[in-house]
């Protein structure tokens, strides 16, 4: 085992929902063997208010949380990222910047829960929640320090492809 402690960057489109539950999820269940961030190509500005309901109302640490550019995360100082998870299929098409240190990279798009209006929303932001706290747990369970590369980017790649993958994802099989 080790005490390394792996850096984490969720990104989406607009890191405003699936994005945030990934980095709240990951910095809750990691229990300080992992730090997530998460980050935008194209950034709202806002946090949907229905991903700090329902993190809120589960005991998640919403404070601080906020919309970004992923731009912050490829500038001087950045922390270095062990792994990068796109969770959306956008994201996932677009021309990354160039992460310094190669971090092993895999999507895990699920759909988008903020698409959803009115009354079934909370419930898709439930969903996707959930579909998150699977992949992040199956991420967790693997014994990274004993794992070669290729092992684990095969492994990354079969979590991005667990129930609630969207149509891209489950296409990259």
């Amino acid at each position: 085992m080790t005490d390394k402690v792996y850096n984490v960057l969720f990104l989406c489109t607009g890191n405003s929902a699936r994005s945030i539950l990934g980095e709240a999820l990951m910095n809750k269940l990691g229990a300080g063997r992992f730090r997530a961030w998460s980050a935008g190509s194209q950034p709202k500005g806002d946090v949907h208010p229905m991903a700090l309901s329902v993190l809120s109302g589960l005991g998640f640490e919403t404070a601080g949380m906020r919309s970004k550019s992923w731009d912050e995360f490829a500038a001087p100082g950045a922390p270095q990222f062990d792994f990068i998870f796109t969770v959306c299929d956008n994201a996932a098409g677009e021309a990354c910047p160039v992460w310094i240190g190669h971090p092993m990279t895999a999507h895990w798009g699920i759909e988008d829960p903020a698409a959803v209006e009115g009354e079934g929303q909370r419930d898709a932001f439930l969903t996707a929640l959930r579909y998150l706290r699977n992949r992040i747990t199956l991420f967790l369970e693997l014994p990274l320090y004993a794992l070669d590369a290729m092992a684990t980017q095969r492994k990354l790649k079969e979590i991005g492809q667990s129930e609630g993958a969207s149509a891209q994802a489950g296409a990259n099989a």
